[in-house]
């Protein structure tokens, strides 16, 4: 027999939780031949995988690449953590579809989120057809706010039925053309504005496509069980898959609340509800600055936000909403040291610092600072919150239902990507769950913490041939020395990619990073939903 790729002598890790074995991978036609021991036959590449494990591509479930992948298609700091497929458009943050005129709104709303990323106007089919090669899989979600601005704009109201079969025309339009499903972000405007009965008509749009639903809860803080609630009675009305992402119980007083929330999910699934969730593995969260403030700070869009903010009646009405709710979603932190600046398109002299820091040296009140900050950065700064309490982290990555999502970009230590203090996660996710959170802290052996990021996600995706190492699937794998896989990208420092001279990873049955060095190859594929649900 001839290969192309043959794996030698791994511990062979399938994604279906069960114990490692040691055999062989044989790779040719981009697919998985054969599996076992001591395969005969010879192979163009081989990988001694002696003392190493092999795993299936990492399948980040929740991330934001859409905003860098275009920019970084060797989607460096991903793919280097074994991630092989990316799922993008979350938090109802598409960049796509953008209709005629709509340009510049896109644009400013999703200033913080996609700084560098141009935009233009196109159908959710055209940006499918048109996405660029990249090193990994992408899966592809239209997404509710989007929906909104297009139809809407930032109108805090129901949408009349023309307008609501105007969002449904659209979100049929990707449905079509093979998205997975639709996202919401419920947490900020304009999707805070839509209440239950609109979504659940989208949810049963979803459902004659037989696609799935991915939510940001509409709150994470204080009304994270109520907001739980309100995601099952979603997937029990309608009939379709919910994914709650990157779930949390954000603010002191909620710390805690996962055991209740997780049970929650549980007595759902008892019922036939299909819902899972998905956690990365800090105790800080990303968020753009203005989603901090009051919802109604953002009404009328960037620029009106902007002039609003310059009032000192604006300022005091929301010290008094943060000092009786907590932030926007996030809850009642200890102080506001826990909110670092990330991303500052127009300060880049000011990331990595704390609001408190900038408002002790400006002599301000911290509600000043912020607004004066959002004001020269134009409403574009991203920050890193510390709201989650590590037991819940914890928890989240021992139990098995809970899967890995990193909520990040695809981003690299060089280029128009590398500016910023961008979250650890973005580099460091997949490795951390590995070493920090299986390895040193024991919290779930290591083909639990792999069936977490791939074949258990897989499922719910419905991915056809991924996800597992199984013969005839696609040959998306990971080679990784499980004694030295780490982290190393920090809060301070985070543009570090993970440590393991060894480490392989295979796309599609083509190396992309070979011996811990990018190849260069693009071997990634656009992932599109069939009519009977299944992705591939």
């Amino acid at each position: 027999m001839s290969y192309e790729i043959l794996i030698r002598g791994g511990n062979v890790v399938d994604g279906s939780a069960a114990p490692g074995r040691t055999a062989d991978i044989a790779i040719a036609g981009g697919k998985i031949v054969a599996i076992g021991p001591d395969l005969p036959g010879r192979a163009e590449k081989v990988i001694d995988a002696g003392g190493l494990a092999v795993a299936p591509g990492f399948i980040d479930i929740k991330t934001h690449s859409d905003f860098t992948l275009p920019i970084n298609p060797k989607a460096e700091s991903k793919v280097r953590q074994g991630v092989t497929t990316e799922i993008i458009g979350h938090c109802g943050f598409s960049v796509a579809p953008v209709l005629p005129g709509k340009v510049e709104l896109l644009r400013d709303y999703l200033s913080p989120s996609a700084p560098w990323l141009p935009f233009r106007e196109t159908s959710f089919p055209d940006y499918l057809d048109t996405f660029p090669a990249t090193a990994v899989n992408a899966g592809m979600l239209v997404g509710h706010n989007t929906l909104r601005l297009m139809v809407m704009g930032m109108d805090d109201r129901a949408p009349t039925k023309a307008e609501l079969d105007a969002m449904i025309a659209l979100l049929e339009d990707g449905l079509k053309a093979g998205a997975l499903g639709m996202s919401s972000g419920l947490f900020t405007s304009p999707g805070s504005y839509a209440k239950s009965d609109e979504l659940i008509a989208f949810g049963h749009v979803l459902k004659r496509y037989n696609a799935l639903y991915f939510t940001h809860l509409r709150d994470e803080s204080d009304g994270v069980l109520q907001s739980v609630a309100e995601a099952i009675e979603l997937g029990e009305t309608c009939g379709v898959h919910v994914q709650i992402v990157h779930f949390k119980c954000s603010g002191v007083n909620n710390w805690g609340k996962v055991d209740d929330a997780l049970r929650m999910m549980a007595e759902a699934r008892a019922r036939g509800v299909a819902i899972d969730c998905d956690a990365y593995p800090y105790t800080a969260g990303s968020n753009p600055l203005k989603n901090l403030m009051p919802q109604w700070v953002q009404g009328g869009g960037v620029p009106a936000m902007i002039e609003r903010l310059r009032l000192t009646e604006t300022r005091r009405r929301i010290a008094e909403d943060i000092a009786r709710d907590g932030l926007n979603n996030w809850g009642r932190i200890k102080s506001w040291d826990d909110v670092r600046i990330s991303i500052t398109p127009n300060l880049p002299q000011f990331a990595g610092r704390t609001i408190g820091e900038l408002a002790a040296e400006r002599g301000q009140d911290p509600i000043d600072t912020v607004c004066d900050y959002m004001i020269d950065d134009k409403g574009a700064t991203r920050v890193l919150v510390t709201s989650i309490s590590e037991d819940d982290v914890r928890e989240l990555m021992r139990r098995p239902e809970p899967l890995v999502g990193s909520d990040g970009n695809c981003v690299a230590t060089y280029g128009t990507v590398s500016q910023g203090m961008p979250h650890p996660r973005f580099y460091g996710t997949f490795p951390r769950v590995l070493d920090h959170y299986s390895r040193q802290e024991g919290l779930m052996p290591l083909e639990l913490a792999v069936a977490k990021m791939s074949g258990s996600t897989a499922r719910a995706l419905r991915l056809r041939d991924r996800g597992f190492l199984r013969e005839g699937f696609r040959a998306d794998v990971v080679v990784f020395d499980p004694a030295d896989f780490k982290e190393q990208a920090t809060y301070a420092k985070p543009h570090q990619y993970p440590s393991g001279p060894r480490t392989c990873v295979i796309v599609n049955g083509r190396l992309v990073i070979e011996n811990a060095t990018h190849t260069d190859a693009l071997p990634g594929t656009v992932l599109r939903r069939a009519t009977d649900g299944s992705v591939g």
